[in-house]
């Protein structure tokens, strides 16, 4: 049976009024009355994007969530997870361990699920225990799809853009597809599991290759950071930003990479959710880029900083050798995929995005 505190949860579905579209399948559940539980489950609930996404679903007045995630210290983080729910409402949390463990014991059999929004993974890219990362993102993904697919629970997962490696096109077909770390293929493995039962599918299986995240509540992850998160503490702490020197073909400082907004990640979640009174009303298989199809570069980065946070120097660094072989000098995305699947809401700049970060969450 599943955990008593779960049980007084109520709600009204946000999802399109029309309930379910035929025999083929739905895109989102029926509304649901109030005497009825009906939950979000957010995996990686504490983590960067996770804890933006909670906080972006309290934002449209959703409170019943359950929070997964793991509070165990890590030797990669730089400092703890849960300091990024401060303010967040959630009906309740579990364990990593104790909701996979719950989930095969089939203890969620009697819960209404709304959608399940998988962000939990070990996304570490300097991770080289492939065992440990494919139980991680490969197995315990493998367990919810089969749990949401089962009960045509909508099912949005994190995928990455780390699956293209070196490759300088970021399209969504296998020729492009060419991890440098097991990271990038603990992923690929699981974005090709779902590609392959995609035409069994009758309800939303949606997964988002994120590019280069940045945004507020990623304090946590210690050298994983975005860069705009490095940059400013440094620019805070000495007045310089350090950037890498030319590589990979580029001059210095202009290597290049496509930053991607987290709420605006938060608001894609939503949408293949079935979340937002506009999300698709047919059932969407797809496994697409999460992009703005416009790489900038590093110091583009630093000028927008620079607008934000005031003037400093530049100082170009060596590039460090744990990097090499591993480093992905160029990405972009082809955000093609995602506009087919039906998003079409435009992404924030990447001046904008850094004025938000900032305005919500102040360098100190």
């Amino acid at each position: 049976m599943l955990r008593k505190s779960l049980y007084p949860l109520h709600l009204l579905s946000t999802c399109p009024p029309e309930g379910p579209l035929g025999e083929e399948g739905r895109a989102c559940a029926p509304r649901r009355t109030s005497e009825e539980m009906s939950l979000i489950i957010v995996t990686g609930g504490a983590g960067f994007i996770g804890s933006n996404l909670v906080q972006q679903l309290n934002q449209h007045g959703e409170r019943d969530i359950l929070l997964v995630d793991n509070f165990a210290p890590a030797a990669n983080l730089s400092g703890p997870k849960f300091l990024n729910l401060h303010g967040a409402q959630f009906a309740d949390y579990m364990d990593k361990r104790e909701f996979r463990a719950a989930l095969k014991a089939g203890e969620f059999e009697s819960a209404k699920i709304r959608a399940i929004l998988h962000q939990g993974a070990c996304s570490n890219t300097l991770e080289d225990d492939g065992r440990y990362m494919m139980d991680n993102n490969f197995s315990y993904s493998k367990e919810l799809l089969h749990f949401a697919t089962d009960r045509r629970i909508p099912f949005v997962y994190a995928s990455t853009a780390a699956v293209y490696g070196a490759s300088t096109e970021f399209t969504e077909v296998s020729s492009n597809e060419r991890p440098l770390n097991v990271y990038g293929y603990s992923k690929l493995v699981f974005d090709d599991y779902v590609r392959r039962l995609a035409p069994q599918f009758r309800s939303n299986v949606v997964g988002l290759r994120y590019f280069n995240v940045y945004g507020p509540r990623e304090q946590h992850k210690g050298r994983m950071a975005s860069v705009i998160h490095h940059f400013t503490r440094q620019l805070k702490d000495t007045g310089t930003i350090r950037m890498f020197v030319g590589s990979g073909g580029y001059a210095d400082g202009e290597q290049r990479r496509d930053f991607v907004f987290v709420k605006d990640l938060a608001r894609i979640n939503q949408f293949f959710g079935c979340l937002l009174p506009e999300s698709p009303r047919h059932p969407v298989h797809a496994v697409v880029n999460a992009g703005t199809g416009e790489a900038r570069t590093f110091k583009d980065v630093a000028k927008a900083l620079m607008a934000v946070h005031g003037e400093g120097k530049i100082e170009y660094i060596p590039f460090p050798g744990d990097l090499m072989n591993r480093y992905q000098h160029f990405t972009q995305a082809d955000p093609g995929g995602l506009r087919t699947a039906g998003y079409t809401t435009p992404f924030t700049t990447l001046e904008e995005g850094i004025r938000q970060t900032f305005a919500e969450e102040p360098a100190k």
